[in-house]
């Protein structure tokens, strides 16, 4: 009877210990000012990433190491009673590099073509690479008037980095040390 009396004191003790244990949720990468909205011809899609720049990422960044953020954007069609119709399925990369001869960081964007964006400013850079401002998603022309849409999209955060085309082939090898939770949108056009 004591061992049985010790179980049902116990439970509520364990959830209490866990309830008051602190978490490092706080401390992870998070998405926020997801929003969707179209020109006459496409639909766009602008986001910020929050905390993703953790001591060791800033660290290894400073170091001269290129670190990359991946960020993945599914846009599906929703269809009652049936499967959702996948529209779209980008992953968009962000790399940084610093130079440590010229002071200076160097930001490419694969939705922007990879162009090299440099500045002197470690704020700068990292704005570059926790934004996305105006991502076509898809031609408005591969979508219907009044149908539901749900649009998903998470970050990875990457210490390591492959070369360009090599993380495509590799997709089944997680390179990715934090990511955010998926974060979804739903939206009538």
């Amino acid at each position: 009877m004591k061992s049985v009396s010790a179980h049902i004191w116990g439970i509520p003790l364990l959830v209490l210990f866990l309830a008051a244990t602190p978490t490092t949720a706080a401390n992870l990468p998070s998405l926020s000012n997801i929003t969707v909205s179209n020109t006459d011809t496409d639909l766009l899609l602008h986001l910020n990433l929050e905390g993703s720049f953790s001591n060791a990422i800033r660290q290894n960044v400073l170091a001269g190491k290129t670190t990359s953020f991946a960020f993945r954007i599914q846009l599906s069609q929703v269809q009652d009673f049936w499967l959702d119709q996948k529209i779209a399925d980008l992953t968009v990369i962000h790399t940084i590099k610093f130079d440590n001869v010229k002071k200076e960081f160097t930001v490419r964007r694969s939705w922007t073509g990879y162009e090299a964006e440099t500045t002197p400013s470690f704020e700068e850079a990292q704005r570059w690479m926790n934004q996305i401002e105006g991502l076509k998603i898809v031609p408005l022309t591969r979508m219907e008037r009044g149908a539901r849409y749900e649009l998903q999209t998470k970050a990875e955060v990457s210490k390591k980095i492959l070369p360009l085309n090599l993380h495509h082939v590799l997709f089944f090898v997680s390179y990715w040390d934090e990511q955010t939770d998926w974060y979804i949108i739903d939206f009538v056009y």
